[in-house]
């Protein structure tokens, strides 16, 4: 019965994709989301064939779909842009989220925010990137600070992603116009059509206080960067935890 559904809900996302598809201008980002459900489709098949072979039945299920970046293209390179200045005033944004609601970093105005910009959903190090901060997120609320995800995906690859990789923090589409807020904020990478990885965090005025941007693509910031700084702005005191050491992508 659990099967059906799964092979059900499956189907209807497959339908769901192919009317998407069709709105989606040629891009960097829609051939990305074209590997994935090729990706999607071949995995799926893969295990198909093999429940036939054993004569048993079996289907993609959600932790195959959730471990997938772990078998996505790498992604790598320098950074090609400097962040904005400390102590500059943040731009004004407003981008919508998962569930098409907007979200403005004035609504945020008398907390900290931290905004987490990264390349694209589903790849190898921003799976892992927003995994940490969602293991994280009772320190981050412990400091008063709201996270925001920012990146050129679309609402739909949003929602799916965070479905599956369980994250509840907003994930902003930064879509269209492709990147402008990367753009305002300096972290648009123009060759790729996507945004650097980088950090930075917005006091309670709205001024810029830490800025970061990664010295390569797979390269996952120092969270503990960020906990210094919200300990700066808050007065509370840093998590008293094992320093983890700096992360690297999976592959």
């Amino acid at each position: 019965m659990a099967e059906q559904r799964n092979m059900r809900r499956l189907n209807e996302l497959e339908q769901r994709f192919a009317e998407l598809a069709t709105a989606i201008p040629d891009s960097p980002e829609k051939e990305a989301l074209s590997v994935l459900h090729a990706m999607v489709q071949e995995t799926r098949r893969g295990l198909a064939s093999a429940g036939r072979a054993s004569g048993g039945a079996t289907s993609l299920t959600l932790e195959d779909i959730a471990t997938m970046y772990k078998r996505a293209p790498q992604m790598d390179g320098e950074p090609v842009s400097e962040p904005l200045a400390v102590g500059a005033q943040a731009p004004a944004f407003t981008l919508r989220d998962a569930n098409n609601e907007p979200i403005s970093l004035s609504d945020f105005r008398g907390s900290p925010v931290v905004l987490v910009f990264y390349p694209l959903d589903w790849s190898p190090t921003c799976s892992d990137q927003l995994s940490l901060y969602q293991s994280e997120l009772g320190e981050f609320e412990r400091f008063g600070a709201r996270l925001l995800g920012i990146s050129v995906d679309s609402i739909y690859s949003h929602g799916a992603w965070a479905a599956v990789r369980g994250i509840t923090f907003p994930l902003l589409a930064d879509f269209e116009p492709k990147g402008e807020v990367a753009r305002r904020y300096n972290v648009y990478r123009h060759g790729d059509g996507f945004s650097e990885r980088a950090l930075y965090v917005v006091d309670s005025r709205g001024i810029i206080r830490h800025a970061y941007v990664s010295p390569r693509l797979s390269h996952i910031p120092d969270i503990y960067e960020l906990y210094r700084t919200l300990s700066d702005l808050t007065g509370q005191p840093m998590p008293t935890s094992t320093r983890p050491e700096p992360m690297e992508a999976t592959r």
